[in-house]
């Protein structure tokens, strides 16, 4: 596995930027880029200094989709029985598992698996005028990896049906409409605005509080409203005993920022 496929660079207050590095192939997604990927996302969150976690593109493309050396290689030996996961040994929603808020800044094409790996994130962030597509249906294939699970519960059915069955390719500022991206940003403007969010983020909110929110938000989407009202109560009787709940009280009376734990892993 190389090292250059994805890099990782560490900022102040906390912040972990990791770039997929395949440039000449628009960071297409290939065995090789899931497994530095994963790997870089498991240091990440055993790292208690790391709070926010940022993935994007190096060069033109965030993700231009599976890598068609790998779609041909597939194709070439399903036929004898064999064949590949071509997202790698790792489920793609694992993303969606970590504790950690992982925000993906989109700097440019966006498509198939790579689109799924950035609707995996919790946050979207995308250059103005940047393509994106599901491809799946132009490919003679299903919606892969959760997509079918994901899409619909930013954009709604209809638009999820939508992107899914035609394949069409949407802009930034259509995506953002449609609710699959939080905001859309001028292309020199975009890594320092998701900067300066994870920095926000990462500075006033406690790492532990967002682990739970996160959790709570995808579990909840399996659960009924007074499921997931019950089990509310009993996270929130958590929270008022931890020391991150005094903090947050004391550093706002005192107008300060706060000084949170690292995350709690038994929260």
């Amino acid at each position: 596995m190389s090292d250059d496929v994805v890099l990782i660079e560490r900022k102040d207050p906390g912040i972990a930027i990791l770039t997929l590095n395949r440039p000449d192939r628009l960071n297409a997604w290939n065995g090789e880029l899931a497994a530095r990927y994963f790997t870089l996302l498991d240091e990440c969150e055993a790292d208690s200094n790391v709070k926010v976690i940022v993935v994007t593109g190096a060069g033109r493309g965030y993700c231009a989709g599976a890598d068609m050396d790998t779609l041909q290689g597939i194709g070439a030996s399903a036929g004898s029985g064999g064949g590949e996961n071509a997202a790698g040994s790792r489920p793609v929603y694992e993303t969606a598992q970590l504790s950690k808020p992982i925000i993906a800044a989109i700097n440019g094409a966006c498509a198939g698996i790579g689109l799924v790996q950035a609707l995996m994130c919790d946050l979207r962030f995308a250059a103005s005028g940047i393509k994106f597509t599901t491809a799946f249906s132009r490919r003679g294939l299903i919606a892969e990896y959760g997509m079918s699970w994901v899409l619909p519960r930013l954009v709604g059915t209809a638009n999820a049906l939508d992107l899914l069955m035609s394949g069409r390719v949407i802009l930034a500022e259509e995506a953002k409409q449609m609710g699959m991206v939080n905001d859309v940003l001028p292309a020199d403007q975009l890594m320092n605005h998701t900067l300066d969010y994870a920095a926000d983020i990462a500075t006033n909110a406690s790492p532990t509080s967002m682990a739970v929110i996160k959790r709570q938000v995808y579990a909840d989407a399996h659960r009924t409203l007074p499921e997931a009202s019950d089990a509310a109560v009993e996270l929130m009787k958590a929270s008022l005993k931890r020391p991150d709940f005094k903090e947050g009280v004391a550093s706002y009376l005192a107008k300060r920022p706060p000084a949170f734990q690292p995350i709690n892993p038994d929260a």
